[in-house]
């Protein structure tokens, strides 16, 4: 779901049955409507909720996880898992992760692609998928070390636990934890402090942030 309040846009994952799990169908909606906030300049920022209170998103819908074969992960549909992050990070515009519950596996690799991450004092994170025989594989392996260094990413990739938010704010993974009632509006305080940014320096310095780990 798509609302703009103030300029705002908030994107919220809405499939609160199934954990708001990222399937190929949602995936899909929201690079549409990243390229469309994008292209239209009517926001300033972008803030990424998920629908009720269980959960930012548990990650990727199980049963198109059990129907991947070989052929099908070579194919261009598969693609959509490792380009929403791709475009998010890129985006024009900065962007908030609200993360409200259960942020694991696609979930916290779609989190990872933002500008900055708020988490409720009670939300879970992590990436598992060592524990189902695979491995995070949309940039989760390489954006997670960047933010908390090779050992935290190595532990939390090969071990597969998930952590509280308190230890994932400790260890840099979230910028801010806050109560379950006050996180939306910290998110939009975040919004508002970008708004009165010059946009075109906030994009730059953003760009240069993500680039220095390559660069001397």
């Amino acid at each position: 779901r798509l609302e703009i309040p103030a300029r705002i846009a908030v994107l919220t994952l809405s499939d609160p049955e199934r954990l708001n799990a990222m399937s190929l169908p949602m995936r899909e909606e929201v690079i549409a409507l990243l390229r469309e906030l994008e292209d239209s300049g009517e926001v300033d920022c972008v803030i990424f909720i998920g629908d009720g209170t269980k959960a930012f998103s548990a990650g990727a819908d199980i049963n198109e996880v059990a129907k991947r074969t070989l052929a099908a992960e070579l194919s261009t549909k598969a693609q959509l898992r490792r380009e929403l992050p791709r475009l998010l990070e890129g985006l024009r515009l900065p962007t908030v992760a609200v993360i409200n519950g259960f942020c694991l596996v696609a979930g916290l690799e779609l989190a990872l692609a933002c500008t900055l991450r708020i988490a409720a004092e009670t939300a879970k994170l992590g990436l598992p998928e060592i524990n189902l025989g695979v491995i995070p594989g949309s940039g989760g392996t390489q954006r997670l070390a960047r933010l908390v260094g090779m050992g935290r990413a190595m532990e939390l990739v090969t071990l597969g636990e998930t952590i509280t938010a308190a230890e994932a704010h400790r260890i840099g993974l979230v910028n801010g934890v806050h109560p379950a009632e006050g996180l939306m509006e910290a998110a939009r305080a975040i919004c508002r402090k970008w708004q009165s940014k010059g946009p075109i320096s906030l994009m730059v310095a953003r760009d240069a942030v993500l680039r220095s780990a390559g660069v001397d």
